[in-house]
């Protein structure tokens, strides 16, 4: 057993041993996950019980974020919170409503992730003093730096996955200059129309620059008409607005909704080589179609000439202890061990950047596959628009972006959407 672990079960041990009269409550657990996440995870809940004897219980909400706001504010907050957005969790540690994690957990996850030092910047909040801190730990994450595409297809032409965006923009001339068209792009949403080029711009930017520019693009200290912004706007501008790149031209990149974007590639003749987007797009290909046969990905590659190595964007869960005891920090500690992850891992939804865990344990190919890409990672950026404002990254990001693809200039855009977020009081 975990040695910290042990430490905080020992605690639990002695209560009892003294003959304690009132058994401690159950661990209260709350979290966004529902349906067949909630299955996964109650699978490493009920190990930690069967592990150390706790007691716990875990409830999801699709309400999470606005009620574990009321019970933190009343009072009543569980001992351990997922929280599905950093913004949030900020929020809630300036206020004092976390507990800090402490050096132990910062050195673990330094040490034991892939891209440490990415997610301890990430998982470290500034508390009510102002200061910051380790307060939130990443469990359960997912990647968005991904390009889908037939193998059938690139076979039938003799295309070769690329390795950096120089072979992947060369390989998108080739398939113009072969007649067809390389990519499928939709940005439709309903209201949310948008969205999928605010990935592009986020994968764009950490291929190019620094996770240090990137996080300040992010809190606005890099300001969104920076020049470095408007290029990355720009890099996505060359896949989405060069003449023939795009299945339907700029007017279709706007109009077409990103569930029905993928199914391109499938048609025959293909209407589109590849896709960009993340891991989830799988669920709404064509039923018929296989991933690992008829479909399959490859890790959307960064610059060879950036030497920026091997940057990957995603989100993710991140664990907080919201009510502190030797049952909290022993459950927080139990998530530390490669068990926590690979339960979850065999019932799939689920990857992680723990490097000691074993990755035959994943469900499928596809997964494996996609948790080798999160552990060959070398920075990882959590979603940029995710961390911004709501006002800006929900929403004159997104605007933005449509506007860029009907005909306006990035430089144009990039100033609109820095106003946006200079008007926030």
């Amino acid at each position: 057993m975990h040695k910290s672990i042990l430490a905080g079960v020992s605690a639990v041990a002695m209560l009892l041993s003294l003959g304690s009269a009132v058994q401690a409550a159950p661990l209260k657990i709350f979290g966004p996950w529902l349906t067949a996440d909630q299955a996964g995870f109650q699978k490493v809940v009920d190990a930690f019980v069967a592990k150390t004897g706790i007691q716990a219980t875990y409830s999801g909400s699709d309400s999470f974020e606005q009620q574990i706001v009321i019970d933190t504010k009343a009072g009543s907050p569980p001992d351990i919170a997922a929280f599905p957005q950093p913004g949030l969790a900020a929020d809630l540690a300036s206020k004092g409503y976390l507990v800090p994690l402490g050096d132990q957990v910062k050195d673990f996850m330094l040490n034991n992730f892939a891209a440490g030092k990415s997610w301890v910047d990430l998982s470290s909040l500034k508390g009510p003093d102002g200061n910051k801190q380790l307060y939130v730990m990443p469990y359960n994450v997912n990647l968005k730096s991904l390009v889908w595409y037939s193998p059938d297809n690139f076979a039938e032409k003799g295309y070769e996955v690329p390795k950096t965006q120089e072979e992947l923009l060369a390989l998108s001339k080739k398939i113009v200059a072969d007649g067809g068209t390389p990519w499928c792009i939709g940005l439709g949403s309903g209201a949310a129309t948008g969205w999928p080029a605010t990935d592009w711009v986020e994968d764009f930017m950490l291929r190019t620059q620094p996770l240090s520019v990137y996080q300040g693009w992010v809190d606005n200290s890099v300001k969104f008409n920076d020049p470095r912004v408007i290029a990355a706007i720009q890099d996505f501008g060359t896949y989405a607005l060069t003449p023939g790149f795009a299945d339907g031209g700029p007017q279709g990149v706007a109009a077409t909704d990103f569930r029905d974007s993928p199914k391109g590639l499938f048609s025959v003749p293909p209407k589109c080589y590849m896709h960009r987007q993340a891991s989830f797009i799988a669920n709404f290909f064509p039923k018929d179609v296989q991933v690992g046969t008829d479909a399959d990905f490859f890790y959307f590659p960064p610059f060879a000439k950036e030497n920026l190595g091997n940057p990957v964007l995603g989100g993710g869960t991140l664990m907080a202890i919201t009510k502190d005891s030797p049952d909290a920090r022993a459950f927080m500690q139990f998530l530390e061990t490669p068990e926590a992850s690979e339960i979850w891992m065999a019932s799939g939804g689920f990857l992680t950047p723990l490097k000691t865990v074993d990755t035959s344990k994943y469900a499928n190919d596809a997964l494996r596959k996609q948790g080798e890409i999160m552990l060959n990672a070398t920075t990882f950026g959590f979603d940029g628009s995710d961390q911004m404002p709501g006002a800006v990254g929900a929403g004159s990001f997104w605007k933005g972006m449509v506007d860029y693809v009907g005909g306006k200039s990035a430089k144009d855009v990039a100033d609109e959407i820095q106003a946006s977020w200079d008007a926030i009081k």
